[in-house]
């Protein structure tokens, strides 16, 4: 929520209103997660696990509380995130699944950058693992891109992430 003031009010009532003390806190510029007003797609769907599921706010990491994506077992699995515009990328959290797989992961490139199809964009980091039902973040520095792609380059696997969030700035 943005704003200059803050307001308290007592709504529908002629009353006393009381305050000891009021306290507001604000998260700095670059901390607020990103990613949810991103769009987001992967290189496929399997076991309805789609890609949405890892911006929905949730950090659920067991498969059955359906909040984790899910690819295909294929060569290069992907998922995607398009912030709409440029941003400086300070951080990426990922949070890993806990019921199954969890060194699916491991190898997976994190990229930033302005190319849509992800392979062109500068590695941010390559996740070497990440704790069964943990989440991890990974510095990019202000590492500056409007897609945020995170891929296993190699091999053929299943991708599934619980929860990517993405702190950042706009850049101007």
């Amino acid at each position: 929520m943005e704003g200059q003031y803050v307001t308290i009010v007592i709504r529908g009532r002629a009353e006393f209103l009381t305050l000891c003390e009021v306290e507001v806190t604000v998260q700095p510029s670059g901390t607020i997660n990103i990613a949810k007003g991103g769009k987001v797609t992967q290189s496929s769907i399997a076991f309805y696990g789609y890609p949405q599921r890892a911006v929905d706010g949730n950090l659920a990491s067991s498969y059955t509380q359906k909040s984790c994506t899910h690819t295909r077992k294929q060569r290069n699995p992907w998922w995607r995130l398009d912030l709409q515009k440029t941003y400086r990328i300070n951080t990426v959290t990922i949070t890993n699944r806990k019921d199954c797989c969890s060194d699916r992961i491991n190898g997976a490139e994190i990229r930033v950058g302005n190319s849509l199809h992800g392979r062109p964009n500068p590695i941010c980091a390559v996740i070497s693992s990440i704790e069964a039902g943990t989440s991890k973040t990974f510095e990019c520095n202000g590492m500056e891109g409007q897609y945020v792609t995170i891929v296993i380059r190699g091999r053929r696997e299943f991708l599934t992430l619980c929860e990517v969030e993405v702190t950042g700035t706009e850049a101007k």
